[in-house]
């Protein structure tokens, strides 16, 4: 079992990881006709931090790690910043520029092992379905604690118990997060569901009905305040 995992973890550490997230994006792009929705994300991203509106971001620095191109924080008012990070921004821009200048929000490209942002800069940071895309987690997960001002909040979906992909080389686990990011935070929400068999993703979460997991894949919405 454990040469098989070694296996695994050589195969998609060689396979070109970007080419793979950059042809989601245009698979997305050409499905949609040439521009990004993005409305669904004011009731996930609220639904995640338990908040009926957005009065609670008012006069915050607001960030999305792992933002992708699609204007994840465009329906955000109340907020000073609206910062969305990913490594592959350069990318989107060569090919989803004119989309992304209608997000009314801030593209910063980062490195899996640097986020260009001062100490104790970021409010609020939103994390969905990111952290799994990474190769280097506990670095990266010391920069968005990094980044984090003292009280801010972390804001994340994660999913969990799957297979590393060439897309998504990381397999999560709750202990995972609670030993590279959430460590001497205060947990103020964490929900866990397995993923349904048929129908949306975050169904079960939405609802606030999570399914049992037995070993198998899951998704776990978490929001924790640092110390």
């Amino acid at each position: 079992m454990q040469f098989r995992q070694l296996l695994r973890r050589l195969y998609y550490s060689l396979k070109p990881k970007h080419s793979a997230e950059l042809g989601y994006w245009q698979k997305c792009w050409r499905k949609e006709g040439g521009c990004f929705s993005n409305a669904h994300y004011e009731k996930l991203l609220l639904a995640m931090a338990r908040e009926q509106d957005q009065s609670f971001l008012k006069g915050k620095v607001v960030a999305d790690f792992g933002c992708g191109p699609r204007g994840s924080l465009s329906w955000i008012k109340a907020a000073t910043a609206l910062i969305g990070i990913d490594v592959l921004i350069p990318h989107y821009l060569q090919h989803f520029e004119s989309c992304m200048k209608q997000h009314n929000m801030t593209y910063l490209s980062s490195t899996e092992s640097y986020i260009p942002l001062p100490d104790n800069s970021v409010d609020i940071l939103f994390s969905l379905n990111a952290l799994d895309h990474v190769q280097e987690l506990p670095i990266i997960c010391q920069e968005l604690r990094r980044v984090l001002k003292p009280g801010g909040e972390i804001i994340g979906s994660f999913n969990l118990y799957q297979a590393p992909t060439a897309a998504e080389p990381q397999c999560l686990t709750p202990e995972i997060l609670d030993k590279y990011l959430l460590k001497g935070f205060s947990i103020q929400r964490r929900l866990i569901s397995a993923i349904p068999k048929q129908g949306y993703l975050y169904q079960p979460l939405l609802d606030e009905k999570p399914l049992p997991v037995h070993n198998e894949a899951a998704v776990m919405w978490v929001r924790a305040r640092k110390g």
